[in-house]
């Protein structure tokens, strides 16, 4: 058993430390109940459970969660449109979070999924000073997308 204050009372029944606890104003918790003897501590739970959630809710709060943003591209944009969507990108890449750029492939275009993956390459040279592929462009289905992770600082 240990005592409210850390120090150790030593093996006791479980009457006895229940005792001690009350006189205390305490109550009797089991920290290790699979050790031999079961290890107990006198404290205040209330208090214990308060500074937990403390904690809890401190490290939730101090830890960044990335989000994925997406750019739609077409595989005939233009040079000004692809440094319009590269700036947006460099933005969100600085910011911390993940882009998604994907491409669309209508009609006859599905023919020349080459001109598209170009594009990607074209749109990637623009922004790589801010980020990493993550994942290489890739074809599924009418869609080609890519994933860009910021780069580690």
């Amino acid at each position: 058993m240990i005592g409210e204050t850390g120090e150790q009372l030593g093996i006791m029944s479980a009457r006895e430390a229940l005792g001690i606890a009350e006189e205390a104003g305490l109550d009797l918790v089991k920290i290790s109940p699979s050790a031999n003897p079961p290890v107990c501590k006198v404290m205040n739970y209330g208090k214990y459970l308060f500074e937990m959630s403390k904690k809890a809710k401190e490290a939730k709060k101090n830890q960044k969660i990335t989000e994925i943003k997406e750019i739609w591209l077409s595989m005939t944009i233009d040079v000004g449109d692809l440094n319009v969507k590269a700036k947006a990108a460099q933005k969100f890449l600085s910011g911390g979070n993940k882009v998604k750029v994907s491409i669309r492939m209508r009609g006859r275009q599905m023919a020349h999924q080459s001109i598209g993956i170009d594009v990607m390459q074209r749109f990637y040279e623009l922004v790589k000073e801010f980020g990493t592929i993550e994942k290489q462009p890739l074809t599924e289905g009418r869609n080609i997308w890519m994933m860009l992770a910021p780069l580690k600082a």
